[in-house]
């Protein structure tokens, strides 16, 4: 007997007597990763955003979305466990599914480091062995290079400062404290916006009340703040990247921040990218991370380039006086 024993990202330890046969995916990046691993057999549900690997999870019955799962579904698919994230996922839809006496288990990494061990876990949930060719033990090892070529990378030039907005109206970011910010770092850029939390009430965010106590705030999510125009300005990104979701940026959104007075906007580096390679955690982080890396030192590129281009003019200008 083959005995899985893991606790969650909410500290509860979850046990069963053998690897699990039947399991319910709820989120994207889980069921990207579950394949990745081998486990396209066991998987018996998935989301309507589970879209990835194409063609590998076409055969896997869709149980609603990540914020509308279909409950009722899920528990008469009687899996051993669902996999679902305390970010994106309803929290009355897992009770629900607890309720019902079906296992749940919960992630919730904001760093990319926390999603390779969330990776970990995962094979071991599949009951993965010790085999050093096994798929799981490749995927971390390829992970953990990424982040030496990181390390490396930033003792030999600083980061480039970058802006990520997740949503355009109204317009918001991501701070220092989640996962888009941690794959920014690794990826050779800073986020601009890494110490700006969200404030409360929605006016204090944006400038024009005042801001409530951390008493007051409580236990509300203030990673993602609401920002204007004029603190992009501020800050002085030097690259914009516009992720396809969870807003899909447009041609006119970009022109907006193509009109400001920032750095990315002179070196013609307003950016669109994949969302996934910003905000999917563990094997997904292989090839996303990379992806951002190349445009990354892309921008880095055009800069000089500009930089140059602009020194060799003023000194033929001078010559020519």
């Amino acid at each position: 007997m083959h005995v899985i024993s893991i606790h969650d990202d909410l500290d509860r330890k979850h046990v069963w007597p053998e690897p699990p046969a039947r399991i319910v995916s709820l989120v994207p990046s889980d069921t990207y990763s579950l394949l990745r691993l081998g486990a396209g057999d066991r998987l018996v549900g998935r989301t309507r955003y589970c879209f990835e690997p194409q063609g590998e999870v076409d055969r896997i019955e869709i149980v609603g979305g990540t914020k509308d799962a279909d409950v009722d579904r899920i528990i008469a698919l009687e899996p051993d466990v669902v996999i679902a994230n305390q970010e994106e996922n309803n929290r009355h839809d897992i009770a629900r599914i607890e309720s019902a006496g079906v296992r749940v288990f919960v992630s919730f990494p904001r760093r990319v480091a926390e999603g390779v061990s969330h990776l970990a876990r995962l094979a071991r949930l599949l009951g993965a062995d010790a085999n050093t060719h096994s798929p799981e033990r490749t995927l971390i090892a390829e992970i953990y290079r990424i982040h030496r070529e990181a390390e490396a990378s930033r003792s030999q030039e600083p980061p480039l400062r970058a802006f990520v907005p997740i949503w355009m109206d109204p317009l918001m970011t991501a701070n220092g404290e989640t996962f888009l910010s941690d794959a920014l770092d690794l990826a050779g850029a800073q986020n601009v916006f890494a110490d700006r939390p969200r404030r409360y009430p929605l006016a204090a965010d944006i400038g024009l009340a005042k801001a409530l106590s951390p008493e007051r705030v409580g236990d509300r999510d203030t990673r993602y703040p609401r920002v204007t125009l004029d603190e992009i300005v501020a800050r002085a990104p030097e690259i914009v990247l516009l992720p396809d979701e969870p807003h899909p940026f447009t041609a006119a959104d970009a022109e907006v921040f193509r009109a400001l007075a920032i750095p990315a906007a002179k070196h013609g580096q307003i950016v669109f990218c994949n969302g996934k390679d910003l905000m999917w955690y563990g094997a997904r982080a292989v090839e996303g991370i990379a992806r951002l890396r190349a445009l990354v030192d892309a921008a880095r590129r055009a800069q000089r380039s500009n930089g140059a281009n602009g020194a060799n003019g003023a000194g033929g200008a001078n010559g020519a006086e």
